[in-house]
């Protein structure tokens, strides 16, 4: 039986580089959509079984921008303590669905694919869903990832604004790289950026 992989799309941050409460960079329109549904859509359109997202800053906002499509959205209250307590919500959720790795997506990558996904998904099912999976851009380490199910523990042990970068490095796992290009190290975390990038800030909607 094939491992069984599930998303967890983090979209709970503050954006402050976005100079604006009222500018969160996941409301940016790419094509008229939503930053964050552009990205909830990617993950529904791959080969997980299942998607959750975390939600925290501007979560009426932001789970209205989902609004119709299918993924379980979970809250994070401590959101603003940084990215590790938005892991261990997801791992959380996941957890509970009984998955074997984690496929950590971040909200505001709009390079990132459905077959950017697949090939993640496919690379971790290939390695019998014991290695992690890592995105690069041109051998330079990116996102997403995908976690085995062996390091939801340590998952739950982090702190701060803190990703997983360094419990791969100390975890002992063999990690399989998977060159993607730029769409591994392209987020949106500016309005420049944004606009950079084919977008259209949110205060510039109207």
């Amino acid at each position: 039986m094939k491992p069984i992989v599930g998303i967890v799309l983090l979209a709970a941050g503050m954006a402050r580089r976005m100079g604006s409460d009222r500018n969160h960079k996941l409301l940016a329109e790419f094509d008229g959509v939503p930053l964050v549904r552009r990205s909830a859509f990617t993950a529904v359109d791959s080969d997980a079984a299942s998607v959750t997202v975390v939600v925290g800053h501007r979560q009426n906002d932001i789970r209205r921008a989902l609004a119709g499509l299918p993924v379980a959205i979970v809250a994070n209250p401590d959101y603003a303590t940084g990215i590790a307590s938005s892991l261990r919500v997801g791992i959380a959720a996941l957890e509970a669905n009984d998955v074997d790795g984690a496929l950590v997506m971040l909200a505001d990558m709009p390079g990132v694919t459905a077959a950017v996904l697949n090939r993640l998904i496919a690379a971790f099912r290939n390695a019998d869903g014991l290695s992690v999976i890592r995105a690069v851009a041109r051998g330079k380490n990116g996102n997403p990832v995908i976690l085995p199910r062996s390091l939801y523990a340590a998952i739950y042990q982090l702190e701060g604004d803190v990703g997983a970068r360094h419990l791969i490095q100390s975890s002992g796992l063999s990690v399989i790289d998977v060159e993607i290009g730029d769409a591994a190290e392209m987020d949106i975390d500016t309005p420049e950026a944004v606009r950079a990038a084919g977008g259209i800030p949110e205060d510039d909607l109207g």
